[in-house]
Parts: C-alpha cells; sequence; structure tokens
C-alpha cells in the first residue's frame, strides 16, 4: 500500500501580460499561484494548485503547510474522500470557506493527479469518462476595453479556434454595457454563442432591470449578476430577468450550491475547482446539478477543469482566460473549431516550468 511521503507548497506571483479588469477587482496586474506537490512512497508526484486575483496567497499557503501537510504525511493517497474529510474538519472552525477551501482544492487536487498517474490514465477517464472534446468559450477580463480593442480580443480568440465568447460587463451607465453587448452581437452574428459577466456589480433589481436590457441581444447567459450571499435575490433574476444566470465561481462549498439550485436561482451552476474544495468537490456540485436536470460550467483553471467536464454528461462550457500561466506550462490547453481537448496523457497532465516559477516566488 502506497503512502504519503511528502507534502510542500509553494506561493508565487504571476505578472499578466496585459492589465485585466473587472467591475469589482479593479485593474488586475499579478495573480498568485499556490501550488501543492505530493510525492508518495513510491516517488510519485501529483501537483495541484489554486490561485487568488492579487491577495491573501499567503493564508492559503499558510493553511496548506501549516494546518493541512502535516496531517497527511503516512496516509495511504488513494483514499482521496477519507483525506479530504479529515482535512474540512481540521480546518472546519477556523475555516468553512476562504483560505481553508482553496488550501483543501489545492491539495485535493494533487491527490486526483496522483492517483492517475499511478493508474497511468488520464484524469478525465479515472473520473468516469464522458467525452474529451468540451464546448469551450473564451472569457475576456476586458470591461474597461475601448471597443475596438474589445472587438480584437474577441478576433484574436475567433482565430484560436473559440467558437463562444464572454465579456465583461457592469460599467456605470448601464446604456454603455448595452451598447458594447450590442456591438458584440453585431460583430459576431446572430446564433454566435455570447455570455457576459457582471462581477456581482448589481443589487437584484439592478440585475433586473439589465437582464431586460440584455434581452434582445440573446445571450447565453448572465453571470454573477449580484453578491453570491444573495439567494433570493438570484432567484428574483432568474425569474424577472428573461436571462439564464451562471453563478458559484464564489462558492465554496457543495451546500451553497444546494441552497442556490433547490430555490431555483441559477440556471448553470460554475463551480471553480480551485474555490470549492477540489476536483471532490467539483465532482459532486456536478452530480447535484445532474439530478436537477442543470447544464455545469466552469470558473478558472481551464487545464485541470477541463479533465472534469469531460467526464460530466451534463456539462455545457468549459471557461478560459489568460492568467499569464500558460508561459509556466509545458502543453497548455489545446482548443479545435469551439472544443477544448482533454489530453491523454496520465493524471491531469499539467507539467509546471518550476525553474521558470522560481524567479517568481512570493
Amino acid at each position: 500500500m502506497p503512502t504519503i511521503r511528502n507534502v510542500c507548497s509553494d506561493l508565487y506571483r504571476i505578472p499578466l501580460p496585459v492589465t485585466l479588469t473587472d467591475s469589482t477587482h479593479g485593474e488586475m496586474t499579478a495573480f498568485e499561484l499556490v501550488t501543492a506537490r505530493i510525492v508518495d512512497s513510491d516517488g510519485v508526484e501529483g501537483v495541484g494548485y489554486t490561485y487568488t486575483v492579487g491577495t491573501n496567497g499567503r493564508a492559503i499557503h499558510a493553511t496548506m503547510e501549516h494546518d493541512l501537510a502535516p496531517g497527511l504525511i503516512g496516509m495511504n493517497p488513494d483514499l482521496i474522500e477519507s483525506l479530504w474529510q479529515k482535512m474540512w474538519w481540521r480546518v472546519h472552525y477556523g475555516g468553512r470557506g476562504g483560505a481553508a477551501t482553496m488550501a483543501i482544492a489545492a491539495i485535493d487536487i494533487a491527490l486526483w493527479d496522483l492517483k492517475a498517474k499511478r493508474y497511468g490514465v488520464p484524469l478525465w477517464t479515472l473520473l468516469g469518462g464522458f467525452d474529451a472534446r468540451v464546448p469551450c468559450y473564451a472569457g475576456g477580463i476586458d470591461l474597461w476595453f475601448p471597443l475596438d480593442k474589445l472587438l480584437a480580443q474577441t478576433d484574436d480568440n475567433l482565430a484560436k479556434g473559440f467558437r463562444a465568447i464572454k465579456m465583461k460587463v457592469g460599467r456605470p451607465k448601464l446604456s454603455e454595457d448595452v451598447a458594447r453587448v450590442e456591438a458584440m452581437r453585431a460583430h459576431l452574428g446572430q446564433d454566435f454563442p455570447l455570455m457576459v459577466d457582471a462581477n456581482m456589480r448589481w443589487s437584484a433589481d439592478e440585475a433586473i432591470r439589465a437582464a431586460r436590457a440584455f434581452q434582445p441581444s440573446q445571450l447565453t447567459w448572465l453571470e454573477e449578476p449580484t453578491i453570491p450571499d444573495d439567494v433570493q435575490g438570484h432567484v428574483r433574476i432568474v425569474r424577472e430577468g428573461g436571462l439564464p444566470v451562471a453563478t458559484g465561481e464564489n462558492f465554496h462549498t457543495i451546500h451553497e450550491f444546494q441552497q442556490f439550485i433547490h430555490a431555483g436561482g441559477v440556471t448553470f451552476p460554475e463551480p471553480d475547482v480551485t474555490v470549492c474544495g477540489g476536483v471532490t468537490g467539483f465532482m459532486k456540485v456536478a452530480r447535484l446539478a445532474e439530478t436537477f436536470n442543470l447544464p455545469v460550467t466552469s470558473h478558472g483553471a481551464h487545464d485541470v477543469t477541463v479533465h472534469l467536464l469531460a467526464a460530466c454528461p451534463n456539462r455545457s462550457y468549459l471557461e478560459a482566460h489568460g492568467f499569464g500561466l500558460d508561459r509556466y506550462i509545458a502543453n497548455p490547453l489545446v482548443i479545435e473549431e469551439g472544443f477544448a481537448l482533454a489530453p491523454d496523457r496520465p493524471g491531469h497532465g499539467i507539467a509546471f516550468d518550476w525553474q521558470g516559477l522560481e524567479a517568481l516566488r512570493s
């Protein structure tokens, strides 16, 4: 029986190629990458990670290093659910979200990577396997891009093989958002999948007004229209706004998804594998959504998440956007005619350039 021999964590600050903007985080010039590396008694290594939009990485790193890693040494790495529960209850009193579930997520991803490598199979097949070709959209973080730059970014994404696009909304004037969405719709054509993301900018009433104004543009969904704490507000937006609603990237537990799904406050549940407790948490959310006949989408970490959606019959779109990590990964995500391809390498297949990252250690 293999045992866990070593667990280590590192923190890096990754500069972005261009400054990114949305309605709540403002200008973003760098992301924090927090990695987990687990080695078993046979010398097999699993790698996981989580990230932040620029702050709080040290808290996640400290939780992994001081609170979680010591309790895993000597344990059987194949018993991932057991280890997940052990980690959850170890930090439950001071956690139940935030840095705690993000730290668990990085370690959980590493455990699944390790297990798939031990079995010599891609992660998506270990999780059940459905279809390696996953519909994918390009997620722009572009709220304050001038219109010509927004359209140029879109053309670049089309040239890369994307066949669905998401743009940011949430400017101070709704009329500006509407005009930009209309321009994007005209640029892409009537039937092209187009999503918008408000990053929690509005109250429920403001979101309903915005959703109604966007209706003529026939959007695939309106994402994060209001804060993730307002369940009943989301219910109202779904019922009164006239657009499908995607939300969940800021949900840290399956219980939050259960509340929203049961209440009717989400059309496209949107877990982030690096936030909701890793592969274990993400797959539970996906199966929960399936029981309600809801399509599941995703946020962030597309190189890991492509495996998860490739194992889900109820998947909708994988989100892909540039957090600057591609420069430090040996085989970045492959896009072909609107589909992301889950790799056939053992594990999740992500190989970081550790030497290149070393200069960015934080």
